[in-house]
């Protein structure tokens, strides 16, 4: 399987995704766990669809070597392949101990051990567009991200309590400078 293989098999297969409380837009190339869109990038991404599409059958680290890196690149396989297993499993929130998607083959590979639904139209409980959403992020990845904007969404307490710090310090300064320069 080479990088376009895998680029054949994401646009012959369905949009959709789902698996447990995950769900997968591969268009947009998005994970969510519930409403909570989750920060999958580059391999991590890539290992994860590789395993859907081919979910119950064992994918070697031949395959993923071949499926997520050109044949001249100068990469420690091994290793990043189990770098990116790794935050997979950090991201879907299992144990090496206690493998509830991602099972390890000794000596082979890894299998995909869920069930994953496929659709071309967005599952019932599939959230929207939720763009301010707080995003789950396991860590860097070897890709850094296309864009440098990044958004951030702060907790409606600490908001609150932002805005009544200002308007006191604002009502405080009024007061001075009314008492002492009016």
């Amino acid at each position: 399987m080479n990088s376009c293989l895998l680029q054949h098999l994401q646009t012959t297969t369905a949009r959709y995704v789902r698996f447990g409380p995950f769900y997968v837009d591969q268009q947009r190339k998005q994970v969510f766990l519930d409403s909570t869109p989750l920060c999958l990038r580059g391999k991590v991404y890539q290992i994860l669809i590789v395993l859907l599409l081919k979910q119950g059958e064992v994918v070697t680290r031949e395959e993923l070597r071949q499926a997520l890196w050109p044949a001249d690149a100068d990469v420690d396989y091994v290793s990043n392949t189990n770098t990116a297993i790794n935050k997979l499993r950090q991201v879907l929130n299992q144990s090496e101990n206690k493998p509830s998607y991602i099972e390890t083959i000794p000596r082979r590979g890894y299998r995909f051990a869920g069930t994953a639904e496929f659709s071309e139209i967005p599952f019932p409980t599939m959230p929207g567009n939720s763009a301010t959403a707080e995003t789950i992020d396991p860590g860097r990845d070897q890709e850094a991200p296309k864009s440098g904007a990044r958004s951030y969404q702060l907790p409606p307490m600490i908001a609150g309590a932002l805005i009544l710090v200002g308007m006191l310090l604002g009502a405080t300064a009024a007061t001075y400078w009314i008492t002492h320069f009016a």
